[in-house]
């Protein structure tokens, strides 16, 4: 049984870490790390949990957390993982990091878009970006994993096929999404009260997003030159769901059958990516609950462009389940153990 300790068990991410763990029969948390609710009981942070999780929230000592668990789930803001990381706790354990600190190689980079001081550079080129379809083989023997961000995981999927088979002009490549309100945290913010979200939608980070260097490194390696394109998110009045739709110019004519065949190609045997049939466009609520991503394309021969599109549940695959997906692979575990989760309608 494989023993999980999480710091920063009461966010949202952190909750549905611990909701997906339970139901996973070859790991248990033992450790439910909460700054702000020490020594409160979890199911008393999260009344879900009762009668479930009876175990007392403790602080985030990675120190002595390290020597009593096999991962370490950090499921913190940026900057904290950084701090605590260290050759000594490494030694001992394995971390899946669901912040942004070990994503983008580029330690500058990383600073001018977190406005952050980067706290153990030494461990980024060591760090696998942990997104499972891409980077399979490379987590399998990594013991820092960087937990790809909810926008890029639903972006880089979405365009992935078309950008590694070199059918697009990545220079023009657009991305627009929409994503609910969770992707915020669970921090009080003005922003995201119910009168201020309510019958609303909103775009925001408008070309300053975080997640855009992210999603141009990833693009960038898929398609083997660097790629800079336009992202911009949108808020929109719902708990979960993340829906992205990309726009980028064809390099050369191509026909539905031969864009259908490259997508299959690439994800046939993905278990939690699901190609849809023609025509029929991806919506959040088939995902929501669930590890899936839904991607599909149309042709827009009027206009040489191709839209790819792509819809998800950012706290499952778009935190929480991908981090569970990379623990199952850094342990030699099944795949899709815990995460064989259907998704919830209505």
């Amino acid at each position: 049984m494989i023993k999980a300790g999480i710091i920063g068990s009461t966010g949202y991410a952190g909750q549905e870490l611990v909701r997906i763990l339970t139901q996973h029969k070859d790991a248990e948390v033992v450790w439910y790390g909460s700054r702000s609710y020490i020594d409160q009981k979890y199911y008393e942070v999260f009344r879900n949990m009762f009668q479930i999780v009876d175990d007392k929230c403790l602080d985030d000592n990675m120190d002595e957390l390290a020597s009593k668990v096999d991962v370490i789930f950090t499921a913190t803001p940026q900057g904290l993982c950084s701090s605590l990381v260290s050759e000594e706790i490494l030694s001992k354990v394995k971390i899946i990091d669901l912040s942004a600190d070990f994503r983008i190689k580029d330690v500058n980079r990383y600073e001018e878009w977190y406005g952050i001081k980067h706290q153990s550079p030494e461990f980024i080129d060591e760090a696998v970006y942990g997104l499972c379809e891409i980077n399979r083989e490379d987590i399998k023997n990594a013991r820092l994993i960087a937990n790809p961000g909810c926008y890029p995981t639903c972006s880089t999927l979405s365009i992935y096929p078309m950008a590694k088979e070199g059918l697009i002009e990545m220079n023009s490549v657009i991305i627009d999404a929409k994503s609910g309100t969770s992707g915020a945290g669970r921090g009080a913010k003005v922003n995201n009260l119910y009168c201020e979200v309510n019958e609303n939608i909103k775009a925001y980070g408008v070309a300053t997003h975080r997640h855009t260097p992210e999603i141009e490194d990833q693009l960038s390696y898929a398609s083997g030159e660097e790629v800079l394109l336009n992202f911009t998110p949108h808020l929109i009045p719902m708990n979960r769901g993340i829906l992205v739709t990309a726009y980028a110019t064809l390099k050369k004519d191509v026909s539905y059958e031969e864009v259908k065949a490259i997508y299959d190609s690439y994800y046939k045997d993905e278990k939690f990516v699901r190609v849809l049939d023609k025509d029929v466009c991806p919506e959040t609520r088939w995902v929501e609950g669930s590890n899936y991503v839904d991607v599909n394309f149309k042709i827009d021969k009027r206009t040489n462009r191709i839209i790819m599109m792509g819809a998800m549940d950012n706290l499952v695959k778009g935190a929480a389940g991908q981090a569970v997906q990379n623990m199952n692979l850094m342990f030699g575990l099944k795949e899709t153990e815990g995460l064989e989760l259907v998704p919830m309608f209505p």
